[in-house]
């Protein structure tokens, strides 16, 4: 189990363990470890680290709880599943010094991925090893990205003007188009028996919607908090996409090898932006530099190592 707060993996890990007992179920084996995803450099070296140390790792689900909120200001959650790792975050501001929106829910997820890319391509050659699976949890909320985004600069990362929704539409942008560069540039090229797909989740009814009333002060916030809350699934409901993506025999028969899906088995059509190819590439080239700058150039291995 990975997060930023020791107190709340303990709590998460004795729910686990209490949930198990329950039902009737094995006890699960679990470890933590604390990593902020907004510390670059941190993040490298506990992924890295994770990395040299796991046998395998067959499922990465990685799921941003940021919700909309002002510039820099983001509360964040990555779910790693490694036959189970959970990561959930809180972040103010960016250690990386980026927005903390794209730096925990989509540089950070990327940073992430690389680290453990080699490990997930030792998987996918052990005889009879069903092919890993990395799911990200994006939204139909990708459509308010900015109309503008080219992912061309920090500058451009880093405007304090842009909306708060648009900053949350931008990370789940930013997902998608992962997605298709990771299979584009990685899992093609080196013939890799690797998935890896977006799906969106749904509004889920969690603490996350608390975050309507710091992004928009007031009536609106409250309003608009109301209303998600009111149309929300349950959280275990949220989790369904990205366990049929992660778990489904049917994304390997009708090979959803980079798709975008809005429900279990539903495939969804993401925005011209999210399946634009210069914006895809931009947004790749945008993360290498960036994570190379803040880190050094040796902070991303190599994708087919």
């Amino acid at each position: 189990m990975m997060n930023r707060k020791e107190d709340q993996g303990d709590r998460a890990i004795e729910d686990i363990k209490n949930e198990c007992k329950e039902k009737g179920l094995p006890a699960p084996d679990i470890s933590w470890r604390g990593v902020d995803l907004g510390d670059f450099q941190q993040t490298k070296e506990v992924f890295a680290a994770l990395a040299s140390e796991e046998a395998r790792l067959d499922i990465l689900v990685l799921s941003s709880g940021i919700n909309a909120n002002q510039f820099r200001q983001a509360i964040t959650s990555l779910e790693t599943y490694l036959t189970l790792i959970f990561f959930a975050d809180l972040c103010r501001l960016a250690a990386s010094g980026v927005d903390g929106h794209m730096s925990v829910n989509a540089f950070g997820h990327f940073l992430a991925i690389n680290q453990l890319y080699p490990l997930l391509r030792k998987t996918s050659k052990i005889a009879n090893a069903p092919a890993p699976r990395i799911v990200f949890e994006s939204s139909e909320m990708h459509r308010f990205a900015p109309s503008n985004v080219h992912f061309g600069s920090l500058e451009e990362i880093n405007d304090e003007t842009i909306d708060p929704t648009q900053l949350y539409g931008r990370t789940k942008l930013a997902m998608i188009c992962y997605t298709k560069a990771i299979l584009e540039k990685v899992i093609k090229p080196n013939n890799d028996n690797i998935y890896i797909l977006a799906v969106h989740p749904g509004a889920v009814n969690t603490e996350m919607q608390e975050q309507w009333t710091q992004a928009y002060p007031g009536v609106v916030g409250s309003a608009i908090k109301a209303v998600s809350v009111g149309f929300s699934r349950d959280p275990e409901q949220g989790s369904y996409s990205a366990l049929y993506a992660a778990l489904s025999d049917e994304i390997i028969e009708k090979n959803w090898n980079g798709y975008y899906l809005i429900d279990p088995a539903k495939e969804g059509k993401e925005s011209a932006q999210g399946s634009d190819k210069w914006l895809i590439a931009a947004l790749w080239d945008l993360s290498h530099r960036l994570i190379k700058e803040k880190v050094g150039q040796d902070a991303l291995a190599e994708w087919s190592s």
